[in-house]
């Protein structure tokens, strides 16, 4: 088996980036035996001591984003929806130590269990896993068992040759080995990237493509990322890459899959939907107007190949286990985990060893919630321990006082801590002669965590970390008042139509948004103003914003039309700032008032 393990880890190998991407073959996973017989047995016997009907547990989550300590604030909520139709708050949920148990106890008494992941589990990560480019987070997934995962947009935060280390090991190229006498040995499962190519030669940057197999069972996975990962990551990092359309993509390898005999496949695909509900255990397949799941996900999965049986999603980071017909208009299980570890979902797939298919009519799925009422996995504390001591010196540091928790819940359209960056970026690039900018504009993807108020009311470096973890450059550009409304046109419209993305502005910055109406529309053109005037479509305006956003990035090309640019400090550093400059021990920093943005429903 070592031998084995050994030659699968050589073949996943990224072969170069760039020009010379080549890709290796598929995987064959063999699970170690010894796992307990379980109930599906019970379906029948062929004379060697299995059934033909069997059941394969697969337990699946997405999102992580590095969050082994457990997440707080809204960060470490969930939603969920009682009986009588209300809903109630769920605290405490979620960490890498508590996800490790819950999973470990789900996999009890089930001889045919795999585990897999829809991409975004490095990638915006907290302190302790992102200030050592993810290695913690690889350590604790490979503890975890994680079988296989698709990549995500966040995967490829720092570039295709930093994925190919955190697949295949090796110390980082410039900051070299964090731990003395210890080489990073990197992820022992398959990230898959099937559609992720290069532009040149067309050949998948990773494997499309991995095979799970135990006594004959055989189920093959395809993992693919959004097709729009290009518009937000830095382009710098993915030269010579070519993110492909999702459908076509997991349809083809589903025909290679079908060629090689294996006829039980699931997608992992790290794009999602919105289900019309935020609880956890809301039914998205309850009929009528206003109910179900809407978002990207809804047309790939009716146009996915019934060849594949179920589909493991993310992006979103929400949480649902819906029935979604295939272009058949037979229903498919499609499923997502939330984000940040608060979740699992355990979904059965009915394995009929004659056909070796999935019976698609006994497929079942549920999320469940990752509570800290069970007891904290000791390899993974150890972990987590191990790492936080090397992380203190720098995390421990404080940089500011808070009265209060400032929030940045994901259901609302403009966010307290939003406001704050915004205006932390306005302070800090509006003297002339670090920008002379007149607004700020923050896009909302790039506030990863509440910040929270503990014990006291200290602000350490590593919950400012937590909070804006790319370490993004500031600019100041030119914009005329036309271009600005056109960008905020933009975020409602374009390919932010089906799933708006609402930037976060300074504080003398305000409009109204009309959600009663459809696209650009959206968007109240004469209720725009600055420092309470009109925008004046002809006049320049400087406009600071981190440069994901100056090279366009999510969706904002009128944002990359920006003139006479100028680079100031990186977005941690002046939110840093602003937190010291403005609070004290004496006199802490409270949340800012919403209302900058007036909201029509």
């Amino acid at each position: 088996m070592a031998a084995t393990r050994k030659k699968n880890r050589t073949a996943r190998r990224i072969l170069a980036v760039g020009a010379g991407l080549a890709t290796a073959g598929a995987l064959v996973a063999a699970l170690p035996a010894g796992a307990s017989q379980d109930a599906q047995d019970r379906h029948g016997s062929n004379g060697k001591g299995w059934g033909r009907m069997v059941d394969v547990q697969l337990l699946s989550f997405n999102d992580l984003h590095g969050n082994l300590e457990p997440p707080t604030g809204s960060s470490g909520r969930l939603t969920r929806l009682k009986e009588d139709g209300t809903t109630e708050v769920v605290n405490n949920v979620g960490g890498a130590e508590y996800l490790a148990t819950h999973l470990r106890q789900a996999r009890q008494g089930h001889r045919y269990s795999v585990t897999a992941a829809a991409g975004d589990m490095i990638g915006a990560s907290p302190l302790l896993s992102g200030l050592f480019h993810d290695e913690p987070t690889i350590e604790a997934l490979n503890k975890l068992k994680l079988d296989v995962s698709s990549v995500g947009n966040h995967e490829f935060d720092e570039g295709a040759r930093e994925l190919s280390r955190i697949q295949n090991g090796g110390c980082h190229p410039t900051e070299g080995c964090f731990e003395e006498g210890k080489r990073f040995k990197g992820a022992k499962f398959p990230y898959l990237a099937a559609n992720v190519t290069n532009e040149k030669s067309g050949k998948p940057l990773l494997d499309p493509y991995f095979i799970w197999e135990r006594d004959g069972v055989r189920i093959g996975f395809i993992g693919v990322t959004l097709e729009g990962t290009a518009n937000i990551v830095s382009a710098e990092g993915i030269k010579g890459l070519k993110f492909g359309d999702e459908v076509e993509t997991i349809n083809k390898y589903a025909k290679v899959l079908e060629r090689k005999g294996v006829k039980s496949i699931v997608a992992l695909l790290h794009e999602g939907g919105l289900p019309a509900s935020g609880a956890y255990n809301y039914d998205c397949d309850t009929p009528g107007a206003g109910a179900g799941i809407s978002g990207p996900i809804v047309d790939i999965a009716k146009n996915v190949t019934p060849q594949v049986d179920a589909l493991v999603t993310g992006h979103t980071h929400q949480a649902y286990a819906c029935s979604i017909p295939d272009p058949s208009g037979k229903p498919r299980t499609v499923t997502s985990a939330a984000s940040f570890g608060r979740l699992y979902t355990d979904t059965t797939l009915t394995y009929d060893r004659r056909t070796k298919d999935i019976v698609r009519t006994a497929v079942a799925s549920a999320n469940h919630v990752v509570t800290r009422d069970v007891a904290p996995a000791d390899d993974i504390s150890t972990l987590i321990k191990r790492w936080s001591a090397l992380a203190a010196p720098i995390a421990n540091r404080p940089v500011g006082h808070i009265a209060e928790s400032i929030e940045n819940p994901g259901d609302v359209y403009e966010k307290p801590l939003g406001n704050l960056i915004a205006d932390a970026q306005l302070a800090g690039l509006a003297p002339a002669d670090k920008g002379g900018a007149q607004l700020a504009l923050m896009n909302p993807g790039g506030v990863r965590a509440p910040l929270t108020k503990g014990a006291d009311s200290v602000v350490t470096y590593g919950q400012a970390y937590t909070v804006q973890p790319f370490t993004n450059m500031m600019t100041v550009v030119d914009l005329t008042g036309a271009q600005l409304v056109t960008a905020l046109q933009q975020q409602v419209s374009g390919a932010n139509l089906a799933s708006p993305k609402i930037l976060q502005v300074s504080k003398n910055f305000s409009y109204t948004l009309d959600m009663t109406k459809a696209g650009a529309d959206r968007i109240v053109v004469d209720s725009v103003r600055l420092n309470g005037e009109p925008l004046d479509p002809s006049k320049s305006y400087r406009v600071a914003m981190n440069e994901f956003l100056t090279g366009g990035g999510d969706g904002f090309p009128a944002l990359a039309a920006g003139a006479n640019k100028l680079v100031g400090a990186s977005d941690l550093d002046i939110f840093i700032a602003y937190l010291t400059a403005n609070s004290s021990a004496a006199e802490p920093l409270r949340a800012p008032a919403t209302g900058r943005i007036t909201v029509i429903k």
